[in-house]
C-alpha cells in the first residue's frame, strides 16, 4: 500500500495512516500467533484452520491476519447479522465475549466457532476483535462434524446461537460445561476455545494501546480512510475490466444421497466501477449436507473477485462495497433453514471456480484453469483397546490449474481456504496411523500448453483396534476444468485396502469401519490444463517425463 494511494482521499496524514494501518494488521497477526502458540489440536496448530481480524466500533472489518479467505470474507457478515437480529451493539458491555457457530445466524457450518470481543475506552466502543476457529468435533452424527447422511442441521452437531460466553469479564461456566458435554473430545475443545478467548484479549490490548497513543478520534478516522481506500481501489480495478455480461457454470458431484450433479450457474455483470454476481439458475438446495448459506457464497465470490481483479489494496470490508451478490432463496448457494450445511466447502470451492471461469471470459490472459476445487476433509473416530477415544481430523488439497503463462503448481494449498500441511510425523506421534505413501500423483494434472498441477496421494495404515472413517470429498466425477483447449484435471478417489483387496469408497462416506491393518488411500484431483496440449514446448514435455509428472503415453 503506497502512501500516495492511501492518503489521496483521506483527511488523515498519509504517514500516520500508513503507520496505524500496519499497527492494526499487526494486532490481528499477534492474535493469530497467540492462537498458534496456545491451541491444542493439530487442526488449529498444524493445519492452521483459524482466522483473526479487527473490526471498528460499528462492526466493519478494517484489518486481518493472513489466514483463510473463506473465514475472513464472512466474519463481518456474521457480525452484522448478530448486531441486526440478535444482539444489538448497545447491549454489548466491556469484558463481554459473544460466540456463535450457527450457519443461520451468520456462520457457515457448525465446526467454525466465531468469537467477538468489544473494546471500550472510557465507555466508548472503539473496536471489536474476532477469532474464528474450526474445532475438531462438535458432536452430532459423525466425528469431526461431517455427517454425510444428515438431512437437517439438527443432525450435524451442537448449534449455538449468538450468546455471551463471557459477561463483563466473567466466564459463563455453566454454558461452557454444556458445550463440552456435547463434543467427543472435550479437553481438546477446551484448549482450543480458551486459546480463542485469550487471543481476543491480546487484540483488545493492542487496540487500547493504539487508542492511548493516537487518540480515539484518530483511530476512527484511520478506519474510515482504510475502508474508503479499499473501496476506491476495488472500483478502479473493476473499471479496468471490460464491461459486459459473462456467464459460466461448474458442478458439484452430488450430495451423496440423490443421483446427479449439482449445478452452480453464475452471471457476472461488469458495469463501470460496479459488479453484480447472480446465481439464478443454480440447482435447488440439496437433501444432503453440501448446501451453502449466502455467507459462504458471498465469501467465495469476494475471494474470486479479489483474485481476478488484480486489486492492490488492504483486504477489508471496503473492497466488498462495489460488489452485489444475489440468489433466489432455497438454492444450493442460498440454502434455507434447516438445510444441512456441514460440507458447504465442497460447494464453496465450486462457487469460486465458477466465478473465476466467468472472469476468464472477460480477461482470459489473467485467469488460470480450475484448481482442484475441493477440500478433502476427513475424520476418524478412534476407539482404543483401553476404551480411550480420539478424533483425528485432517484436510488435503490438490493441483492448481495451468495459467496462460505458466504450469499449475502441484500440491499447493492457497486461495479460498489456504490451509497448511499437517506433518505426517506429528500425526503419527498423536494418532494410531502410520503413513505408507505421501507424494504427488503422476498424470493427475490436465494436459495443455501449460499443464495443470498434480494432485496428491496420501495413504496410511490404521493400527488401533477400531475406527470409523468419515469423508467429505468431491471432484471425483466433476473434474477441474481446463481452459482455452486444455484438458480437465484427473478426479479424486478414495479407497480402502484390506488384506490386499481394494474397495472403492464414495466421496461422501460416513461410518466406514476400520480394523487394525487397514489402509486408507486418498488421491486428490489435479488442476486443469490451459491451452492446446499440442502446443506444449517439447522441452517441457521432456522435463515432465524426467520428473515423473506424467504417465508415459498419456501426455505425449
Amino acid at each position: 500500500m503506497s502512501e500516495a494511494g492511501i492518503g489521496s482521499t483521506s483527511k488523515v496524514d498519509p504517514v500516520l495512516l500508513e503507520i496505524v494501518s500496519h499497527a492494526l494488521v499487526s494486532a490481528a497477526e499477534e492474535m493469530s500467533i497467540t492462537v498458534w502458540r496456545t491451541s491444542r489440536s493439530t487442526t488449529v496448530r498444524e493445519l492452521l484452520d483459524y482466522s483473526t481480524a479487527v473490526f471498528d466500533g460499528e462492526g466493519r472489518n478494517i484489518a486481518q491476519a493472513a489466514r483463510m479467505p473463506v473465514h475472513l470474507n464472512s466474519m463481518e457478515l456474521c457480525l452484522q447479522e448478530i448486531i441486526a437480529r440478535h444482539l444489538p451493539l448497545e447491549r454489548w458491555r466491556e469484558g463481554d465475549v459473544v460466540v456463535t457457530n450457527d450457519p443461520y445466524c451468520g456462520g457457515q457450518h457448525l465446526p467454525d466457532f466465531l468469537a467477538f470481543k468489544p473494546i471500550f475506552i472510557e465507555g466508548q466502543r472503539i473496536a471489536i476483535t474476532c477469532v474464528l476457529i474450526h474445532h475438531v468435533d462438535v458432536g452430532g452424527g459423525a466425528a469431526g462434524g461431517y455427517n454425510a447422511h444428515a438431512v437437517e442441521i439438527f443432525q450435524e452437531g451442537l448449534r449455538l446461537p449468538p450468546v455471551k460466553i463471557v459477561r463483563e469479564g466473567e466466564m459463563q461456566d455453566d454454558l461452557f460445561a454444556t458445550i463440552l458435554q456435547n463434543v467427543r473430545e472435550p479437553e481438546t475443545f477446551r484448549g482450543d476455545f480458551l486459546s480463542q478467548i485469550a487471543a481476543l484479549e491480546v487484540g483488545a490490548r493492542a487496540m487500547r494501546q493504539l487508542a492511548a497513543r493516537y487518540g480515539v478520534e484518530t483511530l476512527r478516522d484511520v478506519g474510515e480512510a482504510l475502508l474508503d481506500h479499499s473501496e476506491t481501489a476495488m472500483r478502479a480495478a473493476l473499471t479496468a475490466l471490460p464491461d459486459g455480461v459473462y456467464q459460466a457454470e461448474d458442478f458439484v458431484d452430488g450430495d451423496g444421497m440423490d443421483t446427479g450433479q449439482k449445478r452452480i450457474a453464475v452471471t457476472l455483470t461488469i458495469a463501470g466501477d460496479a459488479l453484480t454476481v447472480d446465481f439464478a439458475g443454480s440447482s435447488p438446495q440439496a437433501r444432503g449436507p453440501i448446501n451453502a448459506t449466502m455467507a459462504t457464497t458471498r465469501s467465495a465470490v469476494y475471494y474470486a473477485v479479489i483474485a481476478a481483479s488484480g486489486i492492490e489494496a488492504t483486504a477489508n470490508s471496503g473492497c466488498y462495497r462495489p460488489i452485489t451478490v444475489s440468489a433466489p432463496d432455497g438454492l444450493l448457494v442460498s440454502a434455507q433453514f434447516p438445510a444441512p450445511v456441514s460440507m458447504r466447502m465442497l460447494t464453496g470451492h465450486r462457487i469460486a471456480t465458477a466465478v473465476l471461469k466467468a472472469f476468464a471470459e472477460a480477461v482470459p490472459e489473467r485467469i488460470p484453469a480450475s484448481y482442484y476445487g475441493v477440500t478433502f476433509n476427513h475424520a476418524v473416530n478412534i476407539r482404543h483397546a483401553d476404551g480411550r477415544r480420539q478424533v483425528y481430523f485432517d484436510a488435503e488439497i490438490g493441483g492448481w490449474g495451468g495459467h496462460p503463462e505458466a504450469d499449475g503448481p502441484s500440491g499447493l494449498s492457497a486461495g479460498f481456504h489456504n490451509g497448511q500441511n499437517t506433518p505426517i510425523e506429528m500425526i503419527e506421534a498423536i494418532f494410531p496411523l502410520r503413513f505408507t505413501h505421501y507424494g504427488f500423483l503422476p498424470g493427475s494434472g490436465g494436459a495443455g500448453r501449460m499443464r495443470g498441477g498434480l494432485g496428491l496421494v496420501r495413504e496410511w495404515r490404521f493400527i488401533a483396534e477400531h475406527g470409523l472413517l468419515n469423508a467429505s470429498f468431491d471432484a471425483f466425477a466433476s473434474r477441474p476444468y481446463g481452459l482455452a483447449g486444455g484438458e480437465p484435471g484427473r478426479g479424486g478417489r478414495l479407497s480402502l485396502i484390506r488384506d490386499g483387496q481394494v474397495t472403492e469408497l464414495a466421496a461422501k462416506t460416513i461410518g466406514c469401519v476400520l480394523k487394525a491393518g487397514d489402509i486408507v488411500r486418498m488421491e486428490t484431483p489435479g488442476g486443469g490444463g490451459h491451452g492446446d496440449p499440442r502446443e506444449r514446448d517439447p522441452a517441457a514435455i521432456a522435463a515432465d517425463r524426467a520428473d515423473g509428472h506424467v504417465i508415459a503415453g498419456v501426455a505425449d
